[in-house]
């Protein structure tokens, strides 16, 4: 057996343990027919991403769940990888790139491809070599890029069956539109904010009808440039002699009819509703209703694109000389402020523009159908369950997936279109031949895939389809999913119907969702709050173990939580504690030849009590974790080792270690070994480099703690009645404690004391424990007996289940400092009574003080009043 160093240093170990682990090749998973896979998939870190604390919190809940599950015998395959961040990655390419003086368009796709490539080289495995540092046990062996080989194939089978089977297609739709990043952007990466803004009323001319107008009110009004109608309730009276009839579209030459439809509300507003087709969703679906021209009035940096006097202007600018003309021309009737959610794109915050677009659509009506089913079924449950009611609303209220982004960087889209006859080819490779004209002139589709695509695919493209490879057939479907609950949209879905449609399986069946990490004041982490903490800077000055400990440590399912250094303080404590009493037992260890022969019937009260309590946390774990609660059973595990273990047993045991006569050392230290054993083992999904270097220091038999079985229970472990019994000195250990404190009876002053119980068998249970009993209640001398007899009036007592403990107060106490201890305090209390009664009985004090300060001196008159009287009667009991 080696020795621990003296003190616990986690720099020392983590990087020596995290490489001995990737040597022993510890973390690898293949196909193992004898055993049952568990497989969890790594939600992909952009290859752009730095590591924070919602990758730490994340990753260390996939890591707690694999290391368990591997530690309980099962084929366990963490599968990692990173994601190519199509957005992400191409503006932090091209920001590079104009440092250099270079644009995207300067180099080219080709060049600006192969920029992108090198970024990825550089950049990519930088978050990896951060999730090595947090101990992160995934088999890197396996790890995966959405845009490698293997993933590139499996996106393009699923885009040409899709399209084969009418599920994709494209066509002229409103998408929501990034005019800073240029690309259509997807409504999961649509944010809603609140924004103060305005309604401006406008008058719209009645042709013919001198002097007559219809009053619209909008918040765009630079859209009137593409207005085609003007809408109203069919059942709305005001109205119904103008439908049909022409209106003077204001600031143009165009008029426009008024329509009919049930779209409009009759109580909103003036019941007048502008109709743009091209730039709404709702007046899309009203103008195809109608048949009404879609005019797109912006360019794709959001610049106005109609000619007349506001072309080329930006669309604010835009907005106010229009509105400055409806003034002038006296069609503006009113502004009123109004306060109303705006679409922005969470990337880069820019308010995103509704506008018609060709682009590639997923039709969601019918794959959105199994990924409802699943869940209604319980084949896919979520953990905490509300979040089903969050993925059924999305499901349920699903519009067709805009797919296309106008990039260069990402998966492009595999459709060909012959420049001799215009014919759409959409094919795996480019063709050589045009199925309609023979032609041989084929040009690619310039747009990426949404990032998205490729990462719906990650559960089952990862393990090698659309192969039937082995590792597909053994390790999918995949058992739970970690993520955050600010991407079931963008990717939980996604995966949940792409893996059903291609594999008519569900990726997963748990979704085990979890909340942000914020600061301390509950605020979300961000750049410009300032207010981040870096995981890796925590790593550096306490240890990964203790990070880890902290993020888990009263963390349930879908909460948020708040992060506190103090905290992180508590958890190196622990990890201090537990390296301390494990030194403690390595160091006592040989006061003993021979361990391998300790029998039951040498075990003690006090052996059997921690050997049922360890016994039973390892059922109450198991439970707890099977169930996704791994705060609660961190929390256990916790509680047992720093209370239970340390704190009693340890100290119980002392006693046998030191006494050379006692015949009981072997059974004690056999017993501190393997309960700390079973601890470590309970502990190490938690904290892992700790775990493992204090299990192979202690041990010699495995050479590693990760691949050890999990404890399990076992009923000949279960000593119920001496676990009772010793709940029972527990119990007269606190009491004599909290005497002793109340009366400022340092440790060092050991007292007699007595247990008196008409009870036998309690007497045993004392008898039984008097090497320990005595230690732990300061006791010079412990007398048994059945009565009082014998024992002074003065003694003080205390009260436990079945029995009276009771101590000589001249033992505890030296009578003579202690009266002259209480009159001191009698002296001070005088004066601070007579102090606030004089205060609150002056009447300009209470007529002049502020409420809060006269309630404080009311309190302090209470407390001295109260501490007065227990002087008075402790006084009373030693001066007779």
């Amino acid at each position: 057996m080696k020795e621990l160093e003296k003190t616990y240093d986690p720099a020392a170990i983590e990087d020596r343990l995290y490489e001995k682990w990737l040597n022993g090749k510890y973390f690898h998973a293949e196909v193992n027919r004898s055993k049952k896979p568990f497989t969890i998939v790594m939600p992909p870190p952009n290859i752009t991403g730095q590591l924070h604390m919602g990758h730490a919190l994340d990753n260390t809940m996939q890591d707690i769940l694999i290391r368990y599950k591997r530690m309980q015998g099962y084929e366990a395959l963490w599968q990692p990888g990173t994601d190519h961040a199509a957005i992400a990655t191409e503006v932090k390419v091209i920001d590079k790139l104009k440092k250099e003086g270079v644009s995207k368009e300067d180099l080219g796709r080709d060049g600006f491809l192969k920029e992108c490539w090198k970024w990825r080289e550089e950049y990519g495995t930088r978050i990896v070599k951060q999730l090595h540092k947090l101990g992160s046990s995934a088999d890197w062996d396996r790890e995966r890029f959405t845009m490698d080989e293997g993933c590139s194939d499996a996106v393009l089978e699923v885009f040409v069956k899709l399209y084969e089977k009418g599920y994709i297609y494209k066509g002229s739709r409103i998408i929501n539109w990034c005019p800073v990043c240029q690309t259509s952007i997807s409504d999961a990466e649509v944010e809603h904010v609140e924004q103060d803004g305005f309604f401006w009323h406008i008058n719209y001319p009645v042709v013919g009808e001198p002097g007559r107008f219809v009053e619209i009110a909008t918040t765009r009004p630079e859209t009137l440039l593409g207005d085609t109608a003007v809408a109203v309730n069919p059942e709305d009276e005001r109205y119904k002699d103008i439908v049909g009839k022409m209106l003077k579209l204001p600031l143009t030459d165009r008029e426009i009819p008024v329509i009919a439809d049930e779209y409009v509300d009759r109580e909103f507003g003036t019941g007048c509703v502008k109709i743009t087709p091209a730039h709404d969703p709702n007046d899309f679906e009203v103008g195809k209703r109608h048949g009404l021209e879609e005019i797109v009035i912006l360019n794709d940096d959001a610049t106005v694109n109609v000619p007349g006097p506001y072309f080329g202007m930006d669309r604010y600018e835009a907005r106010k000389a229009m509105v400055e003309d409806l003034k002038n021309q006296g069609l503006l009737v009113k502004v009123v402020p109004h306060s109303h959610n705006v679409g922005t794109h969470d990337r880069c915050k820019t308010t995103v523009e509704p506008m018609v677009k060709q682009q590639w659509f997923v039709r969601m009506d019918e794959m959105a159908k199994p990924a409802i089913e699943a869940l209604k079924s319980g084949r896919l449950k979520f953990v905490p369950e509300s979040f089903g009611k969050t993925y059924l609303h999305w499901l349920e209220n699903i519009r067709d997936w805009c797919i296309s982004r106008q990039l260069w960087w990402g998966h492009r889209i595999p459709a060909y279109y012959c420049q001799d006859c215009g014919e759409t080819v959409v094919a795996k490779e480019a063709p050589h031949t045009c199925p309609k004209c023979g032609g041989s002139h084929f040009k690619q589709d310039e747009d990426t895939l949404d990032t998205w695509f490729s990462s719906a695919l990650w559960p089952f493209s990862t393990l090698g389809w659309p192969k039937n490879s082995e590792d597909l057939d053994y390790f999918y479907p995949t058992d739970v999913l970690v993520t955050g609950y600010d991407i079931i949209f963008f990717w939980v879905i996604r995966m949940v119907f792409s893996g059903l449609e291609q594999t008519g399986k569900e990726p997963f069946h748990t979704v085990l969702i979890h909340g942000l990490v914020r600061d301390s004041q509950g605020r979300k982490m961000s750049k410009s709050l300032g207010n981040g903490i870096d995981p890796l800077e925590v790593i550096d000055k306490y240890g990964a173990d203790a990070l880890r400990m902290t993020l888990i440590t009263g963390n349930a399912p879908g909460n948020d939580m708040r992060f506190y250094w103090e905290r992180v303080e508590n958890s190196r404590n622990f990890a201090n504690k537990v390296w301390n009493a494990s030194r403690f037992i390595m160091m006592n260890i040989e006061k003993a030849s021979d361990l391998s022969g300790v029998t039951e019937d040498q075990l003690t009260l006090a052996d059997k009590w921690i050997l049922s309590k360890v016994n039973t946390l390892s059922k109450d774990v198991t439970e707890n974790l099977d169930k996704y609660e791994l705060g609660i059973a961190l929390q256990k595990v916790y509680d047992f080792i720093w209370e239970e273990f340390c704190d009693w047993y340890i100290e119980m045991v002392k006693p046998r270690l030191y006494n050379e006569a006692d015949d009981t050392k072997a059974a004690a230290l056999w017993t501190l070994k393997h309960v700390l054993i079973q601890a470590l083992k309970l502990l190490h999904p938690f904290m892992p480099f700790i775990t493992e270097e204090i299990f192979c220091n202690l041990q010699e038999e495995e050479e590693t703690i990760m691949l050890s079985s999990w404890p399990l229970y076992e009923e000949k472990w279960n000593f119920a009645s001496e676990e009772q019994a010793v709940e029972t000195i527990k119990a007269a250990v606190r009491a004599i404690r909290n005497v002793r404190t109340s009366m400022n009876v340092p440790p060092s002053k050991k007292a007699t004391v007595y247990v008196v119980s008409e009870d036998e068998d309690i007497l045993g249970i004392f008898e039984h424990s008097r090497s320990f009993f005595a230690t732990l209640g300061y006791a010079g001398e412990v007398i048994l007996q059945k009565d009082k007899a014998g024992i002074g009036e003065d003694a003080v007592s205390a009260v436990i289940h079945k029995a009276v403990i009771y101590m000589p107060f001249a033992e505890l106490v030296d009578i003579e400092k202690e009266i002259e201890r209480l009159k001191a305090e009698e002296k001070r209390l005088n004066g601070e009574l007579a102090r606030s009664n004089g205060m609150l009985n002056n009447e300009k004090f209470v007529s002049r003080a502020p409420e809060a300060k006269i309630a404080e001196e009311r309190a302090k008159l209470e407390k001295y009043t109260q501490m007065m009287e227990q002087v008075k009667a402790r006084l009373a009991q030693l001066v007779k």
